[in-house]
């Protein structure tokens, strides 16, 4: 029988069915089933706990159907190997057995009388004897005591007896009735009346006087000693405190002659021992359930992106940037796969808030490059250019033709009309009355019927007609997109994946503003209504192609190379881990070497560190010291006289390069001087044996190969986040299930390109983003059902949800489509402060946090250092501005957009033209090659730069 706790399983009653047709949830292996599911799992992940113990091998640590399995294999393997004339001679010894163990027969006993001793008092009788086990080795007990564990169960009550199980008395004709005084009911009677007794007389304390009785009288009862609660006090410190507080001794009974009955103290009852104080709690727990914090810190406030805020009050300075909350993580998904696949849709990186501006920018007359440019280049990767067989990377659904329209019409239309049926004639003669009530009749029949609905679905917009005129598969073929040639695309696209239920809803919103009814369906149109269309939309657009992407033989190709990649890069992880491993234990048997090789130290004579320290303090207080710095600048000073005075003459080539060797010349002499002087200042070392130096030299450069094992481990952990590109990796997660991200976490650089040309900006998103919990999370952990809401009240004295709103300050984010933001490095602070380490979810996230904290503060002061750099910039040009009244072309001033200035820099490094712009014949291309602006680089070390340094070195 598998055992839980050292008790056996007890299995769930069967519950009645009354209907046979009612579906239930069955357990095969202990034939259990369940009318509610979840209680069925409930029993699931009972018996799935590593907490069970097979009984006869004593096995622990299993779940249940583990240690079942385990117990009927052993007691396969008793029944076949233990002797079947032994199993009813040993069967028959647990007939109702109350004793744990047998010890065998008694070969000797002697019995002792009581003694009666001098000053007349008994001893107690007590008897000895002797017991022998020859020639019983120990694989006999234990195969003994498995058969025993097989065959015999008792219930789980102090005092039960031992039982032979049913199915085995049944085979060997063995009775298993229990008597009467071994049944539950007798022995907790007789532990009740043992209880009582113990209180009405013998727990009793009688005073000092009292306890001493005359010697005919009967012989005070002592009390019962019961052992001490734990304590993690010393043994010295609770023998004293037993003495202290606990009551006197009885006295013993050769002071019976002195009692004194009259001056006897009232009784003391004896207190119950305490009860034991509960295990210390091991860390870490569940979050929701430590204990909150009394007046601990509250959550920082979090701020909203969206221009909606999931609170009634306090909203932050963004609002009225019109972007909804429920487009905030659209807008997230999208900048990250943009940014993540940037090498893939030849991309230059760009910040979060270039991104947005981007989106948010209207203009009818100027582009935004960023804007384009990223609509263009997702584009081609759906579609192959004409070049390179011109083939549709994704599966789109069909849409019919109008040929097939007109043909299903026609055969509509083929189809023979019902005839009317003739109306029923009239009985007898027709008269004017009978005429009347029967046109009545039919005027009556025809008013209770509905009006008849249109057959076919109306039109909303004229997306079909645009993308039959434009047929936008080949236009994306040939690149096609100058003049409003990527909107148009972007509404056949949208057309055809409005015939998938998926996109439906989505594709018909933005095809009533890119197609509307009452503009004629061409491709300015398609220009001018999405320079129009609304953020939301344009973020939704975006979105929907953006995921189509995810199907391309490209971005799965990428991944393959990025996991290909990642393991190359941990094999040589773990070499250099093995080298620096190696060069560790190397230096630590040359330390020992060094020891054994060092001479003692000798006595120095010259003086100590610390005195030459005293000296030179004392010097520098007199006035007795060298002034480097002024000797330096009035060398320089000097110089530069003698540079004034050769720029009246014209200057030599010769004279520059004196000026050169002498200053080379004075640097060597103040080196060799400082040299000399920290010589002196170090107290002379003897000379050492060659062995020695010898050891000293490798010791050195085991040193020097440790440092480069970290130089390139440290590389390649960044090149393996660089490579993460799969999935945005979480920072963690809260005690109320909200998700943390920084999205420079993997799968691209901390600051975006360092070739990029907003580079110069040092950051990419530069935030920490909050998401609320989803419903699976919400349901299940803080919006309860109300019994385990009371349960959680009843041990602290709150609601989950009550907890949530006490310690999440004043902001909250309540689902999965709500997100919150930080952006400045006090926030991090308060909210390190906040996360208990004693939870198991905000453990992990205050590491995550803890191992990135200065990359995220460092990246959102240099957020916040760009963003008031271009508010500056855009002030003063809006006080250099100056309007003319016959001003014609619109001004659009790039200072005021920060998204104006970034340029794709990539796709004319590797195309030779932008993605917007229309592919040039290659012969051409290789005459008139584009001039490139010089690139602003990035200090960021690669593992190529790594090695030059080596090299170098």
């Amino acid at each position: 029988m598998v055992l839980f706790k050292r008790k056996p399983v007890q299995y769930v009653a069967k519950p009645d069915i009354e209907n046979e047709d009612t579906e239930v949830w069955l357990i095969p292996a202990t034939g259990e089933y369940f009318l509610d599911y979840e209680q069925y799992l409930a029993r699931m992940d009972f018996y799935k706990q590593r907490r069970f113990i097979c009984q006869i091998s004593g096995h622990s640590g299993l779940s249940f159907f583990e240690a079942l399995k385990s117990e009927l294999t052993g007691a396969q393997e008793v029944e076949e190997a233990f002797p079947n004339a032994l199993k009813m001679p040993i069967l028959r010894r647990f007939i109702v057995v109350t004793g744990d163990r047998l010890t065998g027969t008694v070969r000797e006993k002697t019995r002792f009388g009581s003694k009666v001793l001098p000053d007349g008092s008994l001893s107690a009788p007590f008897s000895r004897y002797f017991v022998s086990l020859d020639g019983r080795p120990n694989e006999e007990a234990v195969f003994l005591r498995s058969f025993i564990k097989k065959t015999v169960t008792r219930e789980a009550w102090t005092g039960a007896p031992w039982l032979v199980k049913h199915d085995v008395a049944a085979n060997y004709g063995i009775d298993t009735r229990v008597p009467p005084h071994l049944r539950y009911e007798s022995k907790a009677a007789e532990r009740k009346q043992n209880q009582s007794q113990r209180k009405s007389g013998g727990t009793e304390f009688d005073g000092m006087l009292g306890s001493f009785h005359g010697g005919n009288g009967p012989q005070a009862r002592l009390p019962e000693l019961k052992p001490a609660p734990k304590s993690h006090k010393s043994k010295q410190q609770q023998s004293q405190l037993a003495k202290t507080n606990g009551p006197p001794q009885q006295v013993g009974p050769h002071f019976q002659n002195f009692h004194n009955s009259t001056f006897a103290f009232a009784p003391l009852a004896s207190l119950p021992p305490a009860p034991p104080p509960p295990p210390p709690i091991k860390y870490p727990i569940d979050d929701l359930d430590v204990a909150p914090r009394v007046d601990g810190p509250k959550r920082p406030d979090i701020k909203y992106f969206s221009q909606d805020n999931p609170m009634i009050v306090g909203r932050p300075k963004t609002e009225g940037n019109g972007i909804h909350m429920s487009s905030i993580g659209p807008l997230l998904e999208t900048w990250d796969t943009l940014n993540v696949y940037c090498q893939i849709f030849k991309l230059d990186s760009f910040t979060w808030d270039d991104f947005v501006e981007a989106l948010q920018f209207t203009s009818e007359d100027v582009d935004c490059e960023l804007f384009v440019e990223i609509h263009c280049a997702v584009l081609k990767i759906l579609v192959n250019a004409e070049a390179d067989d011109g083939k549709i990377q994704v599966q789109l659904p069909e849409i019919e033709d109008s040929d097939d329209e007109e043909e299903s019409d026609n055969e509509a239309s083929a189809v023979p009309t019902p005839t009317p049926e003739p109306e029923p004639k009239p009985r007898g003669r027709a008269t004017r009355s009978s005429l009347a009530k029967a046109e009545a009749e039919a005027l009556q029949k025809a008013a209770e019927q509905p009006p008849e609905e249109p057959t076919g679905p109306t039109n909303t917009h004229r997306a079909a007609e645009m993308e039959e005129s434009i047929e936008w598969i080949e236009k994306l073929r040939k690149r096609d997109f100058k003049n409003g040639g990527w909107e148009a695309i972007m509404v056949g696209l949208l057309y055809q994946l409005s015939k998938d239920e998926r996109h439906f809803a989505a594709c018909e919103a933005l095809l009533v503003q890119l197609a509307p009814l009452d503009l004629e369906p061409t491709q300015e149109t398609a220009r001018l209504q999405y320079a129009k269309l609304d953020v939301n939309l344009r973020i939704k657009a975006l979105q929907i192609i953006c995921m189509l992407t995810a199907e391309t033989k490209a971005i799965r190709g990428y991944m393959e190379e990025s996991s290909e990649h990642m393991t190359m890069l941990r094999k040589e992880k773990i070499q250099f881990q093995r080298t620096k491993k190696d060069a560790y234990d190397a230096i630590k048997k040359l330390n020992e070497t060094r020891k054994a090789l060092e001479p003692p130290p000798e006595p120095s004579l010259a003086p100590p560190v610390e005195k030459v320290a005293e000296k030179e303090a004392s010097a520098s207080i007199n006035g007795d010291v060298t002034m480097h710095d002024v000797e330096e600048e009035v060398q320089d000073s000097h110089g530069d006289e003698v540079m004034d005075s050769d720029e009246e003459a014209p200057p030599t080539r010769s004279l520059r390069r004196g000026l050169d060797r002498a200053a080379e010349r004075k640097r060597k002499r103040e080196a060799e001087q400082e040299k000399k002087a920290k010589a002196e200042a170090e107290p002379k070392v003897p000379k050492q044996s060659k062995a020695l130096t010898k050891v000293i030299k490798d010791i050195q450069k085991l040193q020097d190969k440790v440092k480069e094992c970290e130089e390139e481990i440290a590389i390649l952990d960044n090149d393996l986040r660089e490579a993460d590109c799969p999935r945005t990796r979480v920072l963690g997660k809260d005690r109320f299930w909200n998700r943390y991200y920084w999205f420079e976490r993997n799968g691209m650089p901390y600051g975006g390109l360092p070739t990029s040309s907003t580079a110069d900006a040092g950051y990419a998103n530069g935030c920490i983003w909050i998401q609320g919990p989803d419903d699976l999370e919400r349901e299940g952990y803080i919006e309860m059902r109300p019994e385990w809401q009371d349960e959680y009240r009843f041990k602290f004295n709150m609601t989950v949800p009550e907890r949530k709103v006490m310690e999440e300050g004043n902001t909250h984010v309540f689902n999965a489509h709500q997100w919150g933001y930080y952006d400045d490095p006090e926030s991090v602070e308060g909210l390190l402060n906040w996360l208990d380490a004693r939870g198991n979810n905000e453990l992990k996230l205050r590491k995550e946090l803890q191992l990135y904290k200065e990359k995220i503060i460092t990246h959102m002061e240099k957020r916040k250092e760009y963003l008031n750099s271009n508010d500056e910039k855009s002030i003063d040009s809006s006080h250099k501005r100056m309007s003319t009244r016959g001003k014609q072309q619109p001004h659009i001033d790039h200072a005021a957009h920060r998204c104006l200035s970034w340029r794709n820099n990539t796709a004319i490094k590797e195309l030779g033209h932008l993605h917007s712009d229309q592919p040039r014949n290659r012969k051409a291309a290789k005459k008139s090659a584009p001039i490139l602006p010089p690139a602003v680089e990035e200090e960021r070390q690669t593992r190529s730069e790594a090695a030059k340094k080596q090299r170098k070195r």
